[in-house]
């Protein structure tokens, strides 16, 4: 069982280019400081949902409220048209508010059910901060250095949620 030393595990020298300066993905990405944030979200385990169907959810009653108060404004006899287009603006809202709100809940429940996965990848993984490499000491769950990039797309691809990851980071047509 190796030891932390004061740059990272004693022992653990990076493949790439034979530096010290390593430490576990974990200790790499804690911390405050706006490097080490910018660090987290290029090795970030999963999306992080937390939260988003109830904000969204919120969002979409208030626009249901102010479409339904349009179409009150519209019980005068001379404005026919505010009513039932209040009404169908109402209706229309409120069914895009349960897809997103569904779909909140599909990522959030999918980020779940692939965390045991991800952190099979993401535990074992060593980040070198002098070539920017991440990579696995033993060799195991993967072999060789990856960029910080495709680091995270291996996590989320194996956690089965590499379909959240921002379009720019999916890569060549993986998604």
């Amino acid at each position: 069982m190796s030891t932390t030393g004061a740059r990272g595990p004693v022992g653990v020298r990076c493949p790439g280019c034979g530096g010290a300066d390593v430490a576990p993905v974990r200790e790499a990405v804690g911390g405050g400081g706006a490097a080490r944030k910018e660090l987290a979200a290029r090795l970030a385990k999963g999306p992080g949902k937390s939260g988003d169907a109830l904000r969204h959810f919120v969002e979409g009653m208030v626009l249901v409220a102010l479409s339904l108060a349009w179409a009150w404004m519209g019980t005068d006899p001379e404005k026919p048209l505010y009513v039932w287009g209040g009404i169908v603006l109402a209706v229309l809202l409120f069914i895009a508010t349960i897809v997103v709100v569904r779909g909140d809940g599909r990522e959030k429940a999918a980020e779940r059910a692939g965390a045991e996965r991800a952190a099979a990848f993401w535990d074992p993984a060593h980040y070198c901060r002098g070539c920017e490499c991440v990579f696995c000491p033993r060799g195991e769950p993967w072999q060789g250095l990856l960029t910080p990039e495709q680091f995270k797309r291996l996590v989320w691809d194996e956690a089965g949620y590499a379909d959240q990851l921002p379009p720019g980071e999916r890569g060549n047509g993986a998604s």
